[in-house]
């Protein structure tokens, strides 16, 4: 399986027969000038919640009626509005089979709401079963503890957490974080898209290292074997 980074949360995880797609915003975001979006074909697109930079290229995304998309019941109802299709809804602790694994919506720590001000349904992360593999995305979050009951039921092998801080987890709440889920590959995202959210790289990996715990930080259009 393979990882591949857009930038920021926005990252395609190819389980070699399907490909998924989460968060799509790529044309927005400066640092992914250089990444070909028509290139990028996705079979399923998940959105962990209803910022625009989490969602802002969705409509490229679900051109064709053969991709589907996994969201909350609120985020299904607004993109309904604007004409996709093909929605397989969740709520919080819900699990649904698809053709690639299974998937269970996990809590987050996070506002949403669409730009319009329509309220977006709760944030969400997702614990993903496939190729004898727990992937788990954390979406945008704060640290809390319920965070462990994920690795009471799982065996997490990957997980993706943000890292830049002010809107969810810096690094030093995210090593907890891996610790709580008892995860020692990290992959982080939200991270130097804005000024905001900006971070010192070695700094971060440091605070991992001491855990020993590897965290990577990748560089947009990276691939990572998961």
């Amino acid at each position: 399986m393979k990882f591949e980074y857009f930038g920021h949360a926005c990252f395609m995880i190819d389980t070699g027969n399907e490909k998924l797609l989460f968060d799509p915003f790529i044309r927005q975001n400066p640092l992914a000038a250089d990444v070909s979006i028509e290139n990028i074909h996705a079979d399923y697109v998940f959105i962990s919640h209803a910022h625009a930079d989490h969602l802002a290229d969705i409509e490229l995304f679900t051109k064709t009626s053969s991709t589907q998309v996994i969201c909350n019941f609120e985020i299904m109802n607004w993109l309904q509005k604007k004409g996709l299709s093909n929605f397989a809804p969740l709520n919080i602790g819900g699990q649904r089979q698809f053709k690639f694994g299974k998937v269970r919506m996990t809590q987050a720590i996070h506002s949403s709401s669409f730009s319009d001000g329509t309220y977006g349904g709760t944030a969400a992360g997702f614990l993903i079963e496939f190729n004898n593999k727990v992937i788990y995305y954390a979406g945008d979050t704060a640290l809390f503890s319920d965070l462990k009951l994920n690795s009471e039921m799982y065996a997490i092998d990957w997980a993706l957490l943000p890292i830049g801080g002010v809107f969810t987890m810096d690094a030093f709440d995210a090593c907890k974080a891996a610790q709580l889920l008892k995860c020692n590959q990290i992959i982080g995202l939200h991270f130097d898209t804005f000024e905001a959210i900006k971070i010192n790289k070695t700094n971060a990996i440091q605070v991992f290292n001491e855990q020993q715990i590897q965290l990577h930080i990748p560089t947009i259009q990276q691939t990572i074997i998961l």
